[in-house]
């Protein structure tokens, strides 16, 4: 079969590839593990876990899909086929949202570690872009799921299309906000006289992660704005929709490629081995590193798994988040009379 050339009631629209599915499988379950060992080694399950889960759920995804790119044929009476395929595409797709997610929460690590050059609060940075990437996920979820079924209604496929052009959209302007953060963050830190090693390496990081995330939502944008209404039945149709759909060489391009690099990118420079492992560590405006006191955590365990679900949205330390936020405006304050003084 031709590349590019539509097969008739393929789940795909194409026939799979089916060589490339084990290979990625096999490469993420390779980067799984070492990000699972790097947060076991430097304690950093809660900085950088979220890797770890999309590379499992990568692994899962893929292998879904090696099993599909046998059984990509729809037929009304069988069920397996589609749900194997839809799991897939949900495995798949539900985590570049979550790798962005692991970002933010980089950043605002970076952000208690230098207080006094962080341009928003470090506590308001996780629960800002939380909840946006909270929302982008379950449209993203709704939306992959309703495009992956092809029994859906032309009006279901349509809000699918819709569903996932509105989750980009609002991905792409997320990614512009958060680098305009990391770069003011970045150029107070040279004015400031910030030179660590963990500083620049974490922000040179963040800023090749978010790039790889950004160019994977143009190509997703760029594919769901063309035609996308799929009819399995009608060969014509199929010859009809965008290349995007049609070659699958793209997916594996702009998707998988550079989803793989980007967990590569955080195996090799993981946050764990430059920031330190207790986050009430900061840097001081002399360039020492100082502790804060850390104050016990009596929530209760509902809270504190309320806490995780959402993000840091719900049942906050707001004690924590207190002496932060003072110890930041304070190492301001003597930053700018330092420089009035000079």
């Amino acid at each position: 079969m031709a590349a590019g050339d539509p097969v008739l009631y393929s789940l795909y629209v194409y026939a799979p590839n089916r060589g490339a599915p084990i290979f990625f499988a096999v490469a993420f379950a390779i980067s799984a593990v070492f990000h699972i060992w790097q947060c076991w080694r430097y304690k950093a399950f809660r900085m950088i876990g979220l890797h770890s889960v999309c590379a499992v759920f990568f692994t899962v995804g893929f292998i879904f899909r090696e099993y599909a790119s046998y059984h990509y044929i729809y037929t009304a009476t069988e069920g397996p086929p589609l749900i194997i395929f839809i799991l897939s595409q949900v495995f798949i797709y539900i985590c570049p949202p979550l790798l962005e997610l692991s970002n933010y929460h980089i950043l605002g690590r970076i952000f208690y570690y230098v207080p006094h050059c962080a341009p928003i609060p470090a506590s308001r940075v996780l629960i800002t872009f939380g909840g946006l990437m909270a929302l982008v996920e379950t449209l993203n979820a709704v939306g992959a799921a309703l495009s992956a079924n092809p029994s859906a209604s032309p009006s279901q496929q349509s809000l699918a299309s819709n569903l996932i052009i509105a989750v980009l959209v609002i991905q792409l302007g997320v990614i512009l906000i958060f680098i305009c953060l990391a770069a003011m963050f970045h150029t107070r830190c040279t004015r400031a006289a910030v030179q660590t090693k963990a500083v620049n390496t974490m922000l040179i990081t963040l800023y090749t992660s978010m790039t790889l995330i950004f160019i994977r939502c143009i190509y997703r944008l760029v594919e769901h704005t063309g035609n996308t209404k799929i009819d399995i039945a009608d060969i014509e149709a199929l010859r009809l929709l965008s290349p995007l759909l049609r070659y699958e060489v793209f997916f594996y391009i702009f998707e998988a490629t550079l989803m793989l690099l980007n967990s590569v990118l955080w195996n090799v420079w993981n946050p764990g081995r430059f920031l330190p492992k207790n986050i009430h560590t900061y840097l001081a405006q002399d360039g020492s590193e100082a502790t804060v006191e850390e104050i016990p955590d009596n929530r209760s365990l509902p809270a504190k798994i309320a806490n995780v679900v959402t993000f840091g949205i719900l049942c906050r330390r707001k004690t924590t988040t207190v002496r932060f936020e003072e110890l930041a405006e304070y190492d301001r304050n003597e930053l700018a009379s330092t420089h009035i003084t000079k």
